[in-house]
């Protein structure tokens, strides 16, 4: 067992390297031994030429990205590349120190190359272009660079907030999906890291710029001492071996420092599209109006006398060329678009069209919620313009949620033409729910039932609750207010009437994937519990019909961990949704009254009159059951007349409109009050919690028996 183990851990072990998961750590010691063991030449010139090509490569892949998040590892890499340059800085004044009296390739072939060719052996020049370098480096290209990145980084962590909105509201409105939208949140993270990191990364080069000036001159300093006093050289060769040296080391370290420089420059100041910086440059520079008029300056500027007339007119014919090859070009391009346009008539795009096969996309699915707006409602569903009805709505749809306890699904946004200007419309699976007019320009003044005066304007319907409202200009909306009105805007007017009409209709809203949802949710907290009600004593298509009877009677399905409770306990009796139901109801009991009135300890209640009672459950149990039981017309009629008075005195009071029934007649009256449009809550004796206090208040239907 033991030698299996030890198998799967050397493949483990094999494939981590294979994959590069060791590689950044060995790379890290081993910059840890450049600075602590000492190297031989040979492994400094290696190390430098692996450290020019890791500038030039990083240079090159900034040059090609197409977008600066294609390339979020840069600020990590300069890092590591800064450090690796130090580390060389320390290994190779080691190296210079101690054999630079010998001259020539004491340190290495690469740093003689640099000190003897590229400065031509003469140590005042390469101290003159190594400064000119570091200037170029941390004056020019890194103070630049860093306050890009600065900047970038603050603005890019402002817009977060309003980016996150506008995902959330495409999202809302159906123009993207969940997946869409979390790429998009992904992206909007990882720039906001990136330009974080560019503007601490920036650093790094500015460091290291600054690090070398004091390495160059502590080289110099110290090897002058060590040459003059520990191996007897004159000042003049003590200033040749190891100023060469020197200047030679720092060459090589400044030049990929300022490839690294340019890099992140180019990194910062690129912009955020999916393009190539040379297509993007080419794209926007290859102007031939701008292009024309430099070629005439440089023919101007080189007929002058005196002027190196060969530089400026070839320069001023190679941009004539080019003004001349681009304009020649987009004139092809043209034509040839126009070519292909007349190539492909009309009759031939309709042939096309009518040989396609019909496929399953050609049916569109219909929209579970949706709102269609007139022309002159768009600009309350556009952001850019100003509109909130994308927020309201987002809004209602939480608050919806978090009341009922199932995710209510987006709201479908659209514009429809054949509607009036100012005209909605509500749809529920193809089906208009709801429908109004609304004027975006003015403000609607609600009457609450009690004010102070009236109000010019266009007298309407509160489309939501049916109240009297005045559409009002919006200089009059403090007086109306002062008179007792309640006033909203027309984005407000829309969310609340789809509110409304949410709430209605949830019972609707819920399917077989909500569901679903809400039991891959349950099991994570108790999954025996879902084990053994689905599908074992319940099929979801019954606990749907359980759960939308609930929601029918506006009874929420936030603890569903008690209805999954209770209705474990009930199936075992029963498998009628209906029984179910009224089980599941009496658990949630708390919640229910709760609901209705809040955590006052005195429930006010109305009750039936005990013969039209005793009569209603004798009709239940003769005829099976509720859905066979008629109640005579004018027995319904005079008891939806005495009920609607009783709730008026309830609401006149402040107090829930509640009537209490024994269980077996609930279900009927339930129905019975819903068909008749009243805003009474049916419970029955069974539903009243132990620690509420019933205090009748009416009683109803005495006068109706006979």
């Amino acid at each position: 067992m033991l030698a299996g183990l030890n198998k799967e851990s050397l493949i483990a072990n094999a494939r981590s390297l294979t994959n590069g998961n060791l590689g950044v750590p060995l790379l890290l010691l081993v910059i840890m031994a450049m600075v602590t063991l000492p190297m031989p030449p040979f492994l400094l010139d290696v190390l430098f030429t692996f450290n020019i090509a890791l500038s030039i490569v990083v240079l090159l892949v900034s040059v090609y990205s197409m977008r600066p998040l294609d390339f979020a590892v840069f600020p990590t890499i300069l890092l590591v590349a800064t450090l690796m340059r130090l580390a060389l800085n320390v290994a190779s004044t080691r190296v210079v120190l101690l054999f630079g009296h010998e001259g020539g390739d004491a340190a290495g072939k690469v740093i003689e190359a640099f000190g003897s060719v590229v400065i031509g052996g003469n140590y005042v020049v390469g101290l003159v272009v190594f400064l000119i370098l570091v200037i170029i480096n941390f004056v020019v290209v890194t103070k630049g660079a860093g306050r890009i990145s600065e900047v970038s980084a603050r603005f890019t962590l402002d817009a977060m907030p309003g980016k996150q909105m506008a995902i959330d509201a495409d999202l809302n409105a159906g123009l993207i999906n969940q997946e869409e939208a979390k790429a998009r949140r992904q992206d909007v993270t990882q720039e906001a890291d990136f330009y974080g990191s560019m503007d601490g990364a920036s650093k790094f080069v500015r460091g290291d710029a600054v690090a070398g000036i004091l390495i160059l001159f502590i080289n110099i300093i110290g090897g002058l001492a060590i040459g003059m006093a520990q191996h007897q050289l004159d000042f003049a060769t003590a200033a040749e071996f190891y100023s060469l040296l020197t200047i030679g080391d720092g060459l090589v370290a400044q030049i990929p420092s300022l490839l690294l420089s340019t890099a992140a420059a180019i990194m910062v100041t690129r912009q955020n599209a999916s393009h190539d910086m040379g297509g993007q440059i080419i794209a926007q520079m290859a102007s031939p109006k701008a292009l024309g008029v430099t070629a005439a300056i440089l023919a101007m500027m080189g007929v002058v006398p005196g002027m190196p007339h060969f530089a400026f007119l070839s320069l001023a014919a190679v941009v004539g060329g080019a003004v001349w090859w681009i304009d020649r070009k987009k004139k092809q391009q043209a034509e040839q678009a126009v070519q292909e346009a007349e190539q492909l008539p009309a009759t031939q795009a309709e042939e096309v069209e009518q040989h396609k096969e019909l496929d399953w996309d050609d049916v569109m699915p219909v929209d579970m919620v949706g709102l269609e707006v007139g022309y002159r409602l768009i600009p309350m569903v556009d952001k850019l313009q100003g509109g909130q009805l994308l927020n309201r709505i987002k809004g209602v749809r939480k608050k919806l949620s978090q009341e009922l306890g199932f995710l209510v699904p987006s709201v479908h946004i659209r514009d429809n033409l054949d509607l009036l200007p100012g005209a909605y419309r509500i749809t529920m699976m193809g089906v208009v729910v709801g429908e109004a007019e609304v004027y975006p320009d003015r403000e609607l003044a609600i009457n609450p039932g009690q004010v102070f005066g009236s109000l010019k304007g266009i007298d309407v319907k509160d489309p939501a609750f049916g109240l009297d409202a005045v559409w009002i200009e919006l200089s009059d909306k403090e007086r109306a207010q002062s008179l007792g009105y309640t006033v909203v805007d027309a984005s407000t007017v829309v969310a609340t009437h789809l509110n409304q009409i949410l709430q209605a209709n949830a019972k609707d809203l819920l399917g077989h994937e909500e569901v679903q949802q809400l039991l891959d949710m349950l099991a994570k907290s108790s999954p025996k519990l879902v084990e053994e009600l689905v599908p074992a004593k319940l099929s979801i298509s019954n606990l749907l019909k359980i759960l939308q009877n609930l929601l029918m009677e506006q009874v929420p399905l936030k603890d569903f961990r008690t209805i999954a409770e209770a209705l474990t306990d009930a199936v075992t009796r029963t498998q009628d949704p209906m029984m179910l139901t009224a089980m599941v109801r009496i658990a949630l009991a708390r919640l229910i009254v709760q609901t209705i009135n809040g955590s006052e300890p005195e429930l006010p209640v109305i009750t039936l009159d005990p013969q039209l009672e005793q009569l209603l459950l004798g009709s239940v149990q003769q005829g099976g059951g509720d859905d066979n039981l008629v109640i005579e017309p004018g027995m319904a009629e005079r008891l939806q007349i005495s009920l609607a008075s009783a709730a008026q005195q309830q609401e006149m009071a402040g107090k829930p409109a509640v009537l209490l029934v024994a269980a077996p007649v609930r279900p009927l009256l339930a129905k019975f009050v819903r068909y008749g449009e009243q805003h009474i809550h049916v419970l029955s004796y069974q539903e009243i919690p132990e620690n509420k206090k019933v205090t009748i208040v009416a009683t109803v239907g005495g006068q109706n028996v006979g």
